[in-house]
Parts: C-alpha cells; sequence; structure tokens
C-alpha cells in the first residue's frame, strides 16, 4: 500500500481496501470499534467537494435565500410542518434536489463505496472515498454551537438541537465570519432513503465557503482512499453480494429498476450475465 500524500491512500486489492476503509476506528475510551469518520464516496478522483449550490455558478450565495424561499413557498402542501426550522426545510429541499450548501455524507464506509461504483460509465476513471472525521472537526465550531454539543452529549446536530442555538443561515455565518467552520447535520427520518443509507448532511457556514480549501487547512481531519478503476467491478460484486444495491439504498420501484439494470450489464468485454448464469438474487 502506497501514499501519494498523507491525507491521500492508493489500494490495489479488495483486502486493502477493508483494511483502510476501517483504519482508525478503535475507541480506547470504551473498548469498542466506532468509527469518528463519516464518508463520500464518489465515481471519480477528480471530482471536487463543491455543492449543487455552487456548482450553480455566477452569484450563487445571493439565491441561496431566494431558493429556499421559494422551495418554502411552493411546497406548502407537503407533509413538513409550517412551523418547521429553516434546518428542516434545507435537509428536505436536499433530499429532493433543490441546489443547497449541502453535501451528503454517510456514516457507512460500504454505502459510500457503493456510490463510487454505482455508474458503470465511469469504470475506466478511479474513484475515491472521502473520510473526515466529525468528531474532530466539531472542534473548529465556535464555543456557542460547541457547548450545545456537549450539554447533548452528541457529535453533530439535528434540526431540534441547532434551532435553539442558531434559528438561521444569517447567525451561523455571523458566529464566525473570519473563519468558516463545518458542521455535520443529522436530517430528519423523511422516508427510508435516508435511514437505509445512513445519511447526514455536511455544511460550511457560508455558501460561499470552499470544503475542499478548508480541508487542505486542516489536513489532520481526512484522507482520501483512491479506488483504483481495475478494481471496480470487484467492489462493485461483492458490494451485491453483501446486499449494498440500489434495491436498498433506495427503496421502491425506482431503485430496484436501477438495480436490475445495472446488474445485468456486462462487463467491458465479458458476457452479460443472462439467464444462462444463474445469481443468488436469481
Amino acid at each position: 500500500m502506497s501514499s501519494a500524500l498523507p491525507t491521500e491512500i492508493h489500494v490495489s486489492s479488495w483486502e486493502e481496501l477493508q483494511h483502510v476503509l476501517f483504519r482508525d476506528t478503535w475507541d480506547g475510551r470504551i473498548g469498542r470499534f466506532r468509527s469518528p469518520f463519516v464518508y463520500r464516496g464518489v465515481r471519480s478522483r477528480d471530482y471536487t467537494l463543491s455543492t449543487s449550490l455552487q456548482r450553480l455558478g455566477g452569484p450563487y450565495h445571493e439565491l441561496e435565500h431566494h431558493l429556499l424561499r421559494n422551495f418554502r413557498k411552493y411546497a406548502h402542501d407537503t407533509a413538513v410542518p409550517d412551523h418547521s426550522s429553516v434546518w428542516d426545510w434545507l435537509a428536505v429541499a436536499q433530499h429532493h434536489g433543490l441546489p443547497t450548501r449541502l453535501l451528503d455524507w454517510t456514516y457507512s464506509p460500504y454505502v459510500a463505496l457503493h456510490f463510487a461504483t454505482d455508474d458503470l460509465e465511469a469504470y475506466h476513471q478511479d474513484g475515491v472515498i472521502w473520510a473526515l472525521n466529525y468528531v474532530k472537526a466539531a472542534e473548529y465550531m465556535p464555543a456557542r454551537l460547541r457547548d450545545a454539543l456537549r450539554a447533548e452529549g452528541s457529535n453533530v446536530f439535528t434540526p431540534e438541537l441547532l434551532q435553539p442555538v442558531c434559528r438561521n443561515l444569517r447567525e451561523l455565518e455571523e458566529m464566525q465570519p473570519e473563519q468558516p467552520f463545518l458542521l455535520f447535520l443529522e436530517p430528519p427520518s423523511l422516508d427510508a432513503r435516508i435511514l437505509h443509507q445512513y445519511a447526514l448532511f455536511a455544511l460550511m457556514s457560508t455558501a460561499q465557503a470552499d470544503l475542499d480549501t478548508w480541508l487542505e487547512e486542516h489536513p489532520e481531519l481526512f484522507f482520501r482512499i483512491i479506488l483504483p478503476a481495475h478494481l471496480k467491478w470487484e467492489t462493485r460484486d461483492k458490494l451485491d453480494q453483501a446486499n449494498i444495491t440500489e434495491r436498498v439504498l433506495f427503496p421502491g420501484l425506482g431503485g430496484l429498476s436501477r438495480w436490475l439494470h445495472r446488474h445485468y450489464s456486462q462487463a467491458h468485454g465479458q458476457p452479460g450475465p443472462g439467464p444462462s448464469r444463474p445469481t443468488v438474487e436469481d
């Protein structure tokens, strides 16, 4: 196993990948393996950690308030109560595809692996798994937020926990305007997808703050696993065998169809897994 950078780890086998995915997860205080990391898998190592809001381009930071305001206005007939906080609405908006400053992460390294290998059109590219220490990242938040987490005995916020100490995005930015910070937000259980993906959101304190840049300034908080293109098929097939599939992570007919489409697609240069090659699922 070689490392091009202290924060970048290249693996060459499934066995190496397992070792690295669960590195530094022993918690001697409680004598258990409890990971302080959250994970994000992407299909190409060239992808950045930019948000959907930032990818709008232009003066995107000026649009954030209007996007959320109109989302709330036109989504009035949803199951979201009128008294819900902006944090609830942000989570709902992100979940349904509105451009926001939120970025999807998961507590599960295998769910992250799924998203690094779910696109067969990207199998010629190296993928990447980001691992970010959310416990240590909380130390860079303002004291008021740290105290709220400490009083709750938690390492991440929920909308209910965040609302009393910070009511909106403007207050979040004003807490520490010269030093942007990162916080993690566990969304409400909007549907089974959130639960099955073991999901949470990351957000920077300002819309313009760049998570890639912030992590470069705090290299002790993260590492990246480079998943080589030649290892993607083996990884994908073993995830399927472990039942980490679209059928499970996206409950419903859409997820089932996506899983079947990928499952019966052929590997490049190989015969497809048709009826003559039955699988466990068959």
